[in-house]
């Protein structure tokens, strides 16, 4: 069996060591804390919105998130247009289809951004996912009210459907490029009582895909390191105030031997 713990230690040492620019076209809501963890898992962010710049600031990245969650006409044209720059670059896009499902124009713009870019990973909700890909779901407002298939699912469906890798977060987080499904059993309820969580996972899922070119992995290792940096914040915690600031602690100082511990991945071959 794979030693994840060990493939886990080396792209979050990558990560720290190389620094990687994350570009983010965000969400207010959360656009403070997304640049927080991108900083604590070692990466550095950027939030440049303007159509007039985004196409330099994303060719000089070494990722590009794409976040949809607070969305507007003018934000839709700078995504398309840092898109083009990041794939002509050859730089990773992280799409995260905040609220697909809930309203034509994300849902829209969500399969529109998957037509018109090279998308490396996608990472949403059960519903998110399970909308893009053609399926029954059922979502209010930005939560997932649950989807027909199951999470595994539906993120074969969609990484066979779009191309790309489909990163569905929940209880138990799957990911998978069509062919592989990684199951990672990381994370704790206090995730899903603070906003912006899965925004802060889209991030620092971007910030591996920039230093480690197997998405699917990055993504796994990604989603493993950000939950079990989760479950070691929710034991410092009283509840939902002070968990974000532990996570962001946590994050941060996360060592090798709390990730060979503490990771729980587990793959599957399609």
């Amino acid at each position: 069996m794979r030693d994840f713990g060990k493939t886990v230690i080396d792209v979050m040492a990558r990560v720290r060591t190389r620094r990687p620019l994350v570009h983010q076209i965000t969400n207010f809501v959360v656009m403070n804390s997304t640049a927080n963890i991108t900083l604590c898992a070692g990466a550095l962010p950027v939030m440049a919105h303007a159509p007039e710049e985004v196409a330099e600031m994303a060719a000089c990245a070494g990722a590009l998130v794409l976040n949809i969650g607070t969305l507007w006409s003018d934000q839709i044209e700078a995504m398309l247009i840092a898109g083009r720059s990041a794939n002509q670059h050859g730089i990773p896009v992280v799409l995260d289809p905040v609220g697909a499902g809930a309203t034509r124009m994300r849902t829209d713009t969500s399969k529109r951004l998957l037509d018109e870019l090279k998308i490396a990973v996608v990472r949403g909700n059960s519903a998110e996912i399970a909308v893009l890909a053609g399926a029954e779901a059922k979502i209010s407002g930005v939560e997932s009210l649950g989807a027909a298939q199951d999470s595994a699912q539906i993120a074969l469906r969609f990484a066979r459907q779009y191309g790309c890798v489909a990163a569905v977060t929940g209880a138990v987080d799957v990911v998978s490029n069509g062919t592989q499904l990684f199951r990672v059993a990381n994370g704790h309820p206090l995730m899903s009582q603070v906003t912006g969580t899965g925004c802060m996972a889209t991030a620092v899922v971007a910030a591996y895909a920039a230093v480690e070119p197997d998405y699917a992995l990055a993504a796994a290792a990604a989603l493993a390191t950000y939950g079990l940096a989760g479950e070691i914040a929710a034991g410092r915690s009283q509840g939902p105030g002070t968990f974000q600031m532990h996570l962001f602690d946590a994050m941060a100082g996360l060592t090798p031997e709390a990730l060979q511990a503490g990771v729980r991945i587990g793959v599957d071959n399609q």
